[in-house]
């Protein structure tokens, strides 16, 4: 996966606009886990390849798995995308048709937003626009928009009134270098293509700096998640450029804050594709990923290409212990509704999170050092009153514990750590076991 903090160009010399320093947001460092949405026109097919096995990188993009990627894939000859539209919506017929095919008909926010809540999320970030270049929001840029066709309501808005209604923080993504909509490239095939295959022209920097100045106008998000960087003519000092959209957007919302996929030399904090950072990053970091192997729902998925309740969370520890966020995807299917498999994942994890939430939210990563073998084992992260000792193996013989356990209890069942660290059987079958470790005299490792 490309790690867009690396792509800062180009140099504009004397042009090279001043940025702002970001100061990452306690309510993000404490929120530790929202919900990514994924949900546009490409939710009417819901199609893409699943890899059994690794794909050759000369068909990765024929045979991509990211169903929110559909309107490339069904471009390329030979792919079952393209076989699947043709069969499906008629030989002639191209992406761009299903803005009149895609109703959302049972979309209700309300219903979505308390679902997410109950699986425990703090925030979400749905897609304003993503590469198609259909936007979810009444916008005055484009009538390719889900107000005035398909859905013919502003999807944005619901997102955003349900969201803080629910009591979650709101973001928004937005593609800001990618859209085939206002574009005339061949498909996308090769990972370069990303870089070469794309407008950079002060037409199009304009038109993206519009876009994202209303979503900012209108929505006032708590995190403004731009993808795949931003047109090389809107990266100077100009009126239009990335600088003074930061500008604007710190100016509407005083403690908001970015991700890392500019291109430009700032950025709030990294994010993490289908990816690991290594070990623990001094640097905020962010997870982001789907339950399954797609963001946007792919009906060709099964229950083995979607995480267990069990991977989730172990997934979750893991991420935090590292003084990461997870931001996990949802892909809505195309009426609107969480699909039952989803559904199911979000309320075994918010389960978990009712019992052992204290060892997520609002706790920060541990200084000490693991082995090897114990990373394996545990993961180890700090609160205001404990340190919380994740035991990410509850049934098997585990190793020394990296740190002291004595005074600590289990989460869940009030019994205390005995002499040796064994798992109470009062846990078995839970994903990640806890102890609390008390702080001594209110003093903090």
């Amino acid at each position: 996966m490309i790690n867009f903090e690396d792509r800062v160009g180009p140099d504009f010399g004397e042009h090279n606009p001043s940025y702002p320093d970001w100061e990452f947001p306690s309510w993000l460092a404490d929120a530790k886990f929202g919900i990514f949405v994924h949900w546009g026109l490409y939710s009417v097919p819901a199609w893409a390849e699943v890899a059994g096995s690794p794909t050759a990188v000369e068909d990765a993009y024929r045979d991509h798995q990211y169903a929110e990627w559909y309107g490339n894939t069904v471009r390329i000859e030979g792919s079952s995308a393209q076989a699947y539209q043709r069969a499906n919506f008629g030989p002639g017929s191209s992406y761009e048709d299903l803005a009149d095919v895609w109703t959302a008909e049972k979309f209700d926010a309300g219903a979505v937003l308390e679902l997410f809540r109950q699986g425990g999320a703090k925030y979400v970030v749905p897609t304003a626009k993503h590469h198609d270049g259909f936007c979810l929001w009444d916008t005055a840029t484009t009538p390719f928009n889900s107000a005035a066709r398909g859905p013919r309501r502003d999807l944005m808005a619901e997102f955003a009134t349900a969201s803080r209604a629910a009591g979650l923080k709101f973001g928004a993504y937005y593609s800001g270098a990618l859209d085939w909509h206002v574009s005339d490239f061949r498909a996308i095939d090769a990972d370069p293509d990303i870089f070469r295959l794309r407008r950079n022209d002060e037409d199009f920097a304009r038109y993206s700096h519009a876009q994202a100045s209303e979503l900012i106008e209108k929505f006032a998000p708590d995190i403004l998640w731009n993808d795949i960087e931003w047109p090389d003519a809107g990266k100077s000092d100009v009126d239009f450029g990335v600088a003074a959209l930061f500008t604007q957007y710190l100016r509407a919302v005083p403690g908001g804050i970015v991700n890392d996929r500019w291109g430009v030399p700032s950025h709030g904090y990294l994010t993490r594709e289908y990816s690991d950072i290594g070990g623990l990053s001094e640097q905020h970091w962010e997870s982001c990923r789907g339950l399954g192997r797609s963001f946007g729902v792919n009906q060709q998925e099964t229950a083995a290409d979607v995480l267990s309740v069990a991977e989730l969370v172990q997934h979750l520890v893991s991420v935090v212990s590292r003084n990461g966020n997870l931001l996990l995807n949802i892909g809505l299917a195309a009426d609107g509704t969480v699909p039952q498999i989803y559904r199911e994942r979000l309320l075994g994890l918010g389960a978990w999170l009712a019992i052992n939430g204290d060892a997520i939210y609002a706790t920060r990563p541990w200084a000490g050092a693991l082995t090897e073998l114990q990373a394996k084992h545990y993961a180890v992260t700090v609160g205001r009153d404990a340190t919380y000792l994740c035991v990410l193996t509850p049934d098997a013989q585990l190793p020394p514990a990296p740190l002291g356990f004595a005074g600590g209890s289990w989460l869940g069942t009030g019994i205390a750590a005995g002499e040796t660290l064994d798992v109470p059987s009062a846990l078995d079958g839970q994903p990640v076991a806890v102890l609390a470790i008390p702080h001594l005299a209110g003093a903090q490792p």
